[in-house]
């Protein structure tokens, strides 16, 4: 077993699926932001800041706390970016080695990609729906979006543990 700074740092070029995915969410993301600039003197003062478990409003906030979302986006960027540039930080099975450290990197670095995504598509999700709900064009999520939420976050991770079990 290689500790973190035996670990070879091996250079991979990003996949197709990693620039998709990228575009997906950055879209998501800053479609949300810009929609949110352009509205922001049309909405009320009062708006939904925050949801229960059924999709239900059940905090109401100021206009201005619509930008803790974009926020929260921001530094899932920065910190997410970074940990899919420093796949070698990750942690790993005992069972990888120099042979095998450039398909665990790759398994690993596409499973924060698609994580990093899907965490923007919904934070930009709750933005919109937050928007149309103070502008009354919406009710809100309705009780399907927390399962929804859960089982499109832990999809990505259960493939992952299923196709990181298959590399010698």
């Amino acid at each position: 077993m290689l500790n973190m700074w035996e670990r070879p740092k091996i250079k991979i070029p990003r996949t197709k699926s990693e620039w998709i995915w990228d575009v997906i969410g950055f879209t998501f993301y800053f479609g949300s932001l810009i929609f949110l600039m352009v509205i922001y003197n049309l909405l009320p003062e009062e708006v939904p800041v925050h949801y229960n478990a059924f999709g239900e409003v059940d905090r109401w906030g100021t206009k201005g706390e619509l930008f803790v979302l974009p926020a929260v986006g921001a530094f899932i960027i920065i910190f997410l970016q970074l940990l899919e540039k420093f796949p070698q930080s990750h942690n790993y099975p005992e069972r990888l080695n120099k042979t095998n450290a450039k398909e665990f990197y790759l398994h690993s670095r596409k499973l924060m990609n698609q994580f990093k995504n899907i965490s923007l598509i919904i934070l930009a999700s709750i933005l919109v729906e937050s928007i149309f709900v103070a502008k009354a064009w919406s009710n809100g999520f309705g009780a399907w979006f927390l399962p929804l939420v859960v089982l499109i976050g832990l999809t990505p991770i259960v493939i992952g543990i299923i196709k990181q079990k298959k590399i010698n």
